[in-house]
């Protein structure tokens, strides 16, 4: 895979020792925390960061014998969307982080394989793309990640952010602010986890409503998606149960996918209930969220 960043320097410096603290990638519990070490690159627009993929997480199971999931690389560049805005580019901390867009792609001939230890990677992340609101602040910025494991780069991701004041994001939002995600839904018409490529029940986002797909999670205080209250969907939400249903529409075919991309149009709310379509084709499968009459999110994913 063609490192689309540039050649990695200076991760000898880089240290696998300990997290980062969560609150600088918006997380409650340690746990959940994969950056270790972020430092400046030689560029002032690229940064080197470290990161501890465990062998074995809750949220993050392996796919088949000894593949991490897809969903670890994607939590990785979110973090480091979150650290980098808040301790480099100033951007205020009680601001609000919104995903924009997202691609990922993985190759699957030289991705890492877990072991009995957490898998290292080393990550170069460049910014461009920097925006600047009335105050002079950072408000909005892309960035693309290249990872690698060992010598060998296997996986590359990226995407846009935005970045509101608390006034701002209220306005934008209107009543919207003040909702918080659902209780636990009651019984209804869950797929079966073996089909989904999902190790609990309680890590199903979807569940199916009259023959329609339904972004329905059946935990919304998932320790992973739903770590920190939010008055939205997450875009985590959105692309796993993008997944899901397409691994649902497939019969199980296309479960773990090696390439995607979302795009996120506006908010998605806990209520009503978004509608998911995925549509299967050979190796790709495309997927909508519907809500209100209206496109809140789409994307494709694709799979080897």
């Amino acid at each position: 895979m063609e490192n689309s960043v540039g050649v990695f320097t200076g991760e000898s410096r880089l240290s696998w020792s300990r997290t980062v603290p969560r609150e600088l990638v918006h997380r409650r519990s340690a746990a959940e925390v994969l950056l270790t070490d972020v430092r400046p690159g030689r560029r002032k627009d690229v940064f080197d960061a470290a990161a501890s993929w465990p062998r074995s997480h809750p949220t993050f199971p392996r796919d088949g014998a000894d593949l991490h999931s897809p969903l670890i690389v994607i939590e990785t560049m979110r973090q480091l969307g979150i650290y980098l805005p808040l301790c480099h580019y100033a951007v205020p901390p009680e601001s609000r982080l919104l995903i924009t867009d997202l691609f990922f792609r993985i190759d699957p001939a030289t991705e890492p394989r877990a072991t009995s230890n957490s898998t290292d990677v080393t990550c170069r992340a460049r910014v461009t793309d920097v925006r600047n609101g009335a105050d002079g602040t950072v408000d909005g910025l892309r960035m693309e990640i290249s990872f690698r494991a060992g010598s060998r780069t296997f996986a590359q991701a990226g995407g846009g952010a935005r970045f509101l004041s608390p006034e701002r994001y209220a306005a934008i939002r209107g009543a919207g602010a003040t909702a918080l995600p659902p209780a636990p839904t009651g019984p209804c018409d869950r797929p079966d986890i073996g089909r989904m490529g999902v190790a609990d029940p309680r890590d199903v986002m979807i569940a199916v409503d009259g023959g329609a797909v339904r972004l329905r999670p059946a935990d919304p205080r998932h320790p992973f998606f739903f770590d920190h209250p939010s008055d939205h969907v997450p875009g985590m939400v959105l692309l796993e149960a993008a997944r899901q249903a397409g691994a649902l529409a497939s019969g199980g075919r296309c479960a773990r996918p090696t390439a995607g991309r979302l795009k996120a149009l506006s908010f998605a709310e806990f209520a009503p209930a978004a509608r998911v379509l995925a549509v299967p084709h050979h190796r790709t499968c495309g997927f909508r969220v519907l809500q209100g009459g209206r496109y809140v999110a789409y994307g494709a994913l694709e799979y080897r």
